[in-house]
């Protein structure tokens, strides 16, 4: 169990604990976390106040299909990095990935869905992801499936805010100030909320020898 601000405990989320999260606004933060850094924490945090969530989880997952092996820590050392650099009891650092034996972010979702069926759930992505996300394995039921919130991210944002993502959905859109009432929208819905961008970077870490997770 982890303690909110507020003096609640929560339970750790499993796939069977579903009840546990009914009516929570959570935030889904998906990766490899390799390894995990302050520039996470930063976004995390910065999520919780602009969208009033319960809580950010971080799905460190066992292997991002759209990268390479090589130089892939192993999902204990990138989870227990992780914890390392939450440093905030309201982010939580799961393996649910592994638990409910999905690959791919469309199939996490989806079963995230089942298994918390009431807990009001958004989907926290880079600009990066934002335009790159059709090349992704049913990208369209991603953003019909849950609420998104993008968050810039150098030198992306320009070019992913007039993508295929953003032009099939930009009706879809919610502006930055009705962004609080984002967890509570029938996807698809989605926001940009521009602001401070924080310098770490996983790559630069490897790059520079700072991370030698196993």
């Amino acid at each position: 169990m982890s303690t909110s601000p507020h003096g609640r405990y929560w339970i750790r989320p499993r796939p069977l604990t579903g009840a546990s999260w009914a009516g929570r606004r959570i935030g889904i933060l998906g990766g490899s976390f390799n390894p995990a850094h302050a520039g996470h924490r930063h976004v995390s945090q910065w999520m919780l106040r602009r969208l009033k969530l319960d809580q950010v989880w971080w799905l460190v997952s066992p292997q991002n299909p759209l990268k390479q092996t090589r130089g892939m820590a192993t999902l204990d050392a990138r989870l227990d990095a992780a914890r390392a650099a939450a440093r905030d009891p309201r982010i939580l650092v799961t393996d649910l990935e592994t638990q409910l034996g999905t690959r791919y972010t469309v199939d996490t979702l989806e079963a995230l869905r089942r298994r918390y069926p009431r807990t009001r759930f958004v989907w926290i992505m880079g600009a990066d992801n934002l335009l790159q996300i059709p090349r992704w394995r049913g990208w369209t039921r991603i953003l019909g499936r849950m609420p998104v919130a993008v968050f810039p991210r150098r030198p992306y944002s320009l070019k992913a805010l007039v993508g295929q993502a953003a032009r099939r959905y930009s009706r879809s859109r919610v502006p930055p100030r009705d962004a609080g009432g984002l967890p509570a929208r029938p996807a698809p819905a989605w926001t940009f909320l521009d602001g401070p961008l924080h310098p770490a970077s996983s790559t630069e870490i490897r790059r520079k020898g700072w991370w030698a997770g196993r």
